[in-house]
């Protein structure tokens, strides 16, 4: 009977191996425990969540979070809001960063370092909220959709690492060959370099997907009518500004169950606002660690 693979190593790497293995439960478990409970107590009755009896498993089995979330009509309103705004966000941001990325990485672009110094610069420095607020008062964005979708179109941490993944992942001598046969830049972006890049556009998907979707502050300030909300303000009045002030209600009955109802209905929230992009990162998995490391590593 052979050795198992462990007992060969040296005892300083057993050590090390046990000490992390130990570290890494303990980062799984706290990481993994919230959810958990966040994903066991909305599938729980009120009377359970509020009295805490929710500790891992769902008690007193129930769907009335569940119920009570897709009843409300500024719930379900938010949420195909959240859906327009992370589709269309997500399509504009892919669409210019890889068009920039692309023409940054041709050596022959004239001026490409001061383009650069011109991105980078503004990774550290902006022009301020308030200016900021005029510019999208007069460019008559105010109280409209796109306010949730061109500011920060262009993202220059995303552009610099597709940038860099064409310049180390797309040799130079393609590009060479196709031009003596008659290939055009925009022939060769949409024919060489978009099929050549499913890694990095994957990442770049996935971190503009997630940004929009999570994105509640540039509707905080610009957007004043209630039909054009996010999921996410609505989570925040729920969670934050907690609407549901049970303190104004004198029976005390029906003080009890609204509070019971709030605690249920808290949790489904989170559950309805999490599981849509959580399902996304599965689809795109093999690619996101390549895309990451090449355009971490190699910059």
């Amino acid at each position: 009977m052979g050795q198992s693979k462990f007992s060969t190593h040296p005892t300083s790497d057993k050590v090390y191996y046990i000490i992390s293995g130990f570290i890494l439960t303990f980062i799984l478990i706290a990481v993994s425990y919230p959810l958990i409970y966040v994903l066991s107590a909305s599938f729980s009755s009120g009377n359970a969540v509020s009295s805490g009896r929710v500790l891992l498993w769902p008690v007193d089995f129930s769907l009335e979070g569940y119920e009570a979330v897709f009843k409300n009509k500024d719930i379900v309103r938010a949420y195909g809001n959240t859906f327009l705004y992370t589709i269309l966000g997500t399509l504009v941001n892919v669409t210019v960063v890889m068009t920039c990325a692309y023409a940054l990485s041709r050596p022959g672009l004239k001026g490409r370092g001061s383009f650069m110094f011109l991105f980078t610069f503004t990774m550290f420095f902006s022009g301020g909220l308030i200016p900021f607020y005029i510019l999208m008062k007069d460019l008559h964005l105010i109280n409209t959709m796109w306010a949730m979708v061109l500011p920060g179109a262009l993202s220059v941490y995303n552009m610099i690492i597709a940038r860099t993944f064409i310049q180390s992942s797309i040799p130079g001598e393609l590009i060479e060959a196709t031009s003596i046969d008659g290939c055009s830049d925009a022939r060769f972006f949409f024919s060489f370099v978009l099929p050549l890049s499913k890694a990095v556009i994957a990442v770049i998907t996935l971190f503009s997907a997630v940004g929009h979707w999570n994105a509640y502050f540039n509707a905080l300030m610009y957007l004043n009518d209630r039909s054009l909300y996010p999921l996410q303000i609505i989570l925040r009045e729920i969670l934050i500004m907690n609407q549901v002030d049970v303190s104004m209600i004198m029976d005390p009955e029906l003080q009890v169950a609204k509070a019971q109802a709030a605690a249920v209905l808290k949790y489904s929230l989170i559950v309805v606002a999490t599981v849509p992009i959580l399902c996304v990162y599965p689809f795109i998995q093999k690619y996101f660690v390549k895309g990451v490391m090449i355009g971490s590593l190699k910059g």
